[in-house]
């Protein structure tokens, strides 16, 4: 195994990290309609909860995607081939890192990926000085809140959610996401975030 010092070297020339088979690194233009895909087939899940609406609804496109890829904040685990199997979306939110995505095929779940690119969004707010993590999702999805909570995160009420933050879920409300309960959550940046 690969001291601390070394697999901090492999991250700052990009090459990710090695988990088993999985591997984090950050995404690039090239992954896009790869990212596209597993978006669409990880939708298809949503059928099954009678939520047809959300399998249905598009992918961000190629320009949606670049301000993610610009600014760093897209990390992909892979295959040994180095396909995409799963991704991250993040941004910058009332002061914390707030993830806008995970998607991960269903082909590769039930393997950590989305707790791991989940870690790795930590592990750059910790980097950043940045206090936590944030997210909206689903509250009666099992794999959206129920799957968050286990990965630390908490459900925000009202007065905790900060004027970023609303602005994200007026947005999702105006394109329709309220049709089902929502949640905001958080998860605080912990000690071993920082470790590398």
């Amino acid at each position: 195994m690969r001291s601390a010092d070394a697999r901090s070297s492999a991250r700052r020339r990009g090459r990710g990290r090695q988990n088993g088979r999985m591997r984090i690194r950050a995404a690039r233009p090239e992954d896009v309609p790869v990212l596209q895909e597993i978006e669409r087939a990880a939708g298809e899940v949503f059928r099954e909860v009678g939520m047809p609406e959300i399998a249905a609804d598009e992918p961000f496109s190629d320009e949606e995607f670049a301000p993610f890829l610009a600014a760093g904040l897209a990390w992909v685990a892979t295959d040994g081939g180095d396909r995409p199997v799963a991704y991250l979306l993040a941004e910058r939110v009332d002061g914390d890192l707030h993830v806008e995505q995970v998607s991960v095929h269903p082909g590769s779940a039930r393997q950590g990926l989305g707790r791991a690119l989940i870690d790795r969004a930590a592990r750059r707010a910790a980097a950043e000085g940045l206090p936590a993590l944030t997210l909206t999702t689903f509250a009666e999805v099992p794999w959206n809140a129920p799957y968050y909570a286990r990965c630390g995160f908490t459900v925000l009420d009202g007065p905790q959610i900060g004027p970023q933050l609303r602005a994200v879920r007026e947005r999702e409300a105006a394109h329709g996401l309220d049709r089902w309960p929502r949640v905001c959550m958080r998860r605080a940046v912990r000690p071993q975030d920082g470790a590398q």
